[in-house]
């Protein structure tokens, strides 16, 4: 939207029919994670689980209140990690240092952007290298059609990660409701309306995250856009092969850092960056309080 080369409508169409074509093409690895691997499935009751999700839609609420990119993501293992300790202890938090532990899904709140960052530089640079000699119309031209490409393949991994840690929420009521067994796979009208859900959700444009990502953060052109997407993309695949449940927009926000740079210091709005930092940061914590509150609060009704 911001580079110009669809229209909002257009923009948010495309992104909702490519989210939900995810389905198809990326497997349940991160929704097993978030079913199982956040905490001790044993401790996954049903009040649990709404206390989390209390906690991380309450955390997106008042992010995107401020127009702030936080992680949906984030939000919910931070939820989920704080309803579970507020019902059995630190004991219930699958801490492994393997790749579907609590460790690495918080590891990464840092790998994804700072390799989002680092391909979207390295992209530009190759970008402005390979097309050193073209025209700037020409290059113009050529970007807003390779954008179309390049859009599609980030909404795509978007759908494909994001769409998963619901399914991973379901998956988990249907185990805590003895309605599947513990090693089940994810059934496939969980997939398919967690996808679906999603992109009717895409649809409704969220235009304030919009503005942040696309405006305030640095000026885009279609070159820049290009390579941002392309860098998060490149990020996204490879955390969702691996069962990782990575922020989309961590992601992207540190794949559009990496190209403003490549600009010099000062084409990046800093400020505005740093205020988006600090809302991941506050990301699992705040979550995790808002959960235990609530916790509480459902047993003291209970």
């Amino acid at each position: 939207i911001s580079t110009r080369v669809l229209t909002p409508l257009q923009a948010v169409t495309m992104a909702a029919v490519l989210n939900i074509l995810g389905a198809l093409l990326t497997g349940t690895a991160v929704a097993a994670t978030i079913g199982k691997g956040v905490i001790d499935p044993a401790a996954a009751t049903l009040p649990v689980i709404a206390s989390a999700l209390v906690g991380a839609i309450a955390w997106n609420l008042i992010t995107w209140y401020y127009g702030l990119p936080s992680s949906s993501s984030h939000a919910l293992v931070g939820g989920l990690a704080g309803a579970g300790i507020a019902h059995g202890g630190l004991a219930v938090l699958n801490l492994g240092f393997h790749m579907k532990g609590l460790v690495m899904i918080a590891a990464f709140i840092i790998i994804a952007p700072m390799l989002g960052m680092l391909l979207g530089y390295l992209f530009m640079v190759a970008t402005y290298w390979i097309f050193r000699r073209a025209t700037p119309a020409r290059v113009s031209g050529l970007f807003r059609q390779l954008q179309l490409m390049s859009a599609a393949m980030y909404s795509l991994g978007h759908g494909g990660n994001d769409a998963q840690k619901t399914m991973g929420i379901i998956f988990a009521v249907l185990i805590a409701s003895s309605q599947l067994p513990s090693d089940a796979e994810v059934p496939f009208w969980v997939v398919i309306s967690c996808h679906v859900a999603m992109g009717v959700g895409t649809l409704f444009g969220g235009w304030r995250i919009v503005k942040t990502m696309g405006h305030k953060i640095c000026k885009l052109q279609p070159v820049h856009g290009f390579s941002a997407e392309t860098a998060g993309a490149t990020t996204l695949y490879l955390a969702t092969a691996f069962g990782i449940p990575v922020s989309t927009t961590h992601t992207i926000t540190g794949a559009i850092v990496g190209v403003g740079s490549t600009r010099g210091f000062h084409a990046v709005k800093w400020g505005v960056a740093g205020r988006v930092v600090w809302a991941w940061i506050l990301t699992i914590p705040a979550s995790a309080l808002i959960a235990m509150l609530t916790w509480q609060g459902l047993c003291r009704l209970g």
